[in-house]
């Protein structure tokens, strides 16, 4: 017997683009910042690499498998500790960028708090 699977409601599809679009956003400002934008060095900084654990839950996240959002949630707050700190200690455009990779932790975290919410709602109305 075949099980046909629905597809996502509209709210689970958009809170997971916005997971994987501010994923892939930090994954790109942690490049460019590091080694364009704004080095610890002239001519880029091996701090580049703090982006490869993000590279981690990218196939996950395009997957859409629940643990992943979850643990996913936990982890972004190392990034967005980093972010903080560096908004206050480095010069322009270091603070800036640091600034603006606040804003993409805040946004990954509440997309995946929002995703698995809704995708536990829905499971629980299947199951009713």
């Amino acid at each position: 017997m075949q099980q046909v699977q629905k597809s996502p409601s509209s709210g689970v599809a958009s809170t997971r683009l916005v997971a994987v679009g501010s994923l892939l956003g930090l994954i790109l400002l942690g490049l460019a910042w590091e080694l364009y934008l704004a080095p610890l060095r002239p001519g880029g900084s091996w701090l580049a690499l703090k982006v490869m654990p993000l590279c981690i839950p990218l196939a996950g996240l395009l997957k859409n498998r629940m643990y992943t959002y979850r643990w996913v949630s936990l982890m972004i707050w190392l990034y967005f500790t980093e972010g903080v700190v560096r908004a206050y200690s480095d010069k322009a455009p270091g603070n800036v960028l640091a600034l603006i990779e606040v804003l993409l932790c805040l946004s990954l975290f509440a997309a995946c708090v929002l995703h698995v919410r809704l995708r536990q709602r829905t499971q629980v109305a299947r199951n009713s």
